[in-house]
């Protein structure tokens, strides 16, 4: 049986509750993102909160963190409970497709369905958060660009296949690629994924660069290791 929890050096991740368990997409965006301007965060689709958590661990913004589960709410709602961070992130039971909020976010970040042309799955919810017919891209896109603020950042991590029709559907509005990083799983591989992150201040030149995470069967490199040793127990 595979376990219920995931120990980080500063928290504890359950998953039992949730469809979607704690996996490498969702550690290299909590650990990708950039935190250094950030005021307030909203993490969309926050599952078991890992996200979240690993943000409220490298700075000090107030985060609201929403999700449409059900189950997934009250486990992350425990997980931040158990965290040293409880009183700055709050999690809310919402469909992101009609959140509404006053404020203005500073970063906004997301490891969203992406399983938008593959069999759905028999478990209903797992379905939901892999797939995309719950939330699709032009949605998630539309909703983030009426919630960020001007000078703010909106970072996903996606599959290398749709970062063009990303960045197509960014333009529509207004937000711009500023920053990617393409992730390969070995060194001689294809990338799978992509972090990336959007802002409505267009830059000349996109940022660009490449992580490998493994140079061999559980070793890793030097680069994903260093982006992550603050948080995994063995980095």
């Amino acid at each position: 049986m595979a376990n219920q929890y995931f120990q980080f050096k500063q928290f504890t991740v359950w998953h039992d509750k949730c469809a979607m368990k704690v996996g490498t997409d969702g550690v290299l965006l909590g650990a990708w993102a950039n935190t250094s301007n950030a005021n307030s965060v909203l993490d969309i689709g926050t599952g078991t909160g890992l996200v979240a958590l690993m943000i409220a661990q490298r700075c000090t913004a107030d985060i609201i963190a929403i999700e449409i589960d059900k189950s997934a709410v009250s486990q992350a709602i425990e997980n931040m409970e158990r965290s040293p961070w409880k009183e700055k992130i709050s999690v809310q039971h919402t469909d992101f497709k009609t959140y509404d909020c006053d404020k203005k976010f500073d970063l906004i970040v997301s490891n969203p369905p992406y399983f938008s042309n593959s069999l759905l799955s028999p478990d209903t919810k797992r379905s939901i958060a892999r797939h995309t017919n719950e939330l699709s891209y032009h949605e998630l896109i539309r909703g983030a660009s009426k919630l960020l603020s001007m000078e703010g950042e909106f970072s996903m991590i996606i599959p290398s296949d749709n970062l063009d029709e990303i960045k197509e559907i960014a333009s529509e509005f207004n937000l711009y690629l500023i920053r990617q990083t393409n992730i390969l799983p070995k060194p001689d591989s294809a990338p799978k994924r992509v972090l990336i992150t959007l802002s409505f201040n267009k830059v000349i030149s996109t940022e660009i660069s490449e992580l490998v995470i493994e140079l061999s069967r559980h070793q890793y490199s030097k680069e994903y290791t260093s982006l992550t040793k603050e948080y995994y127990l063995k980095m």
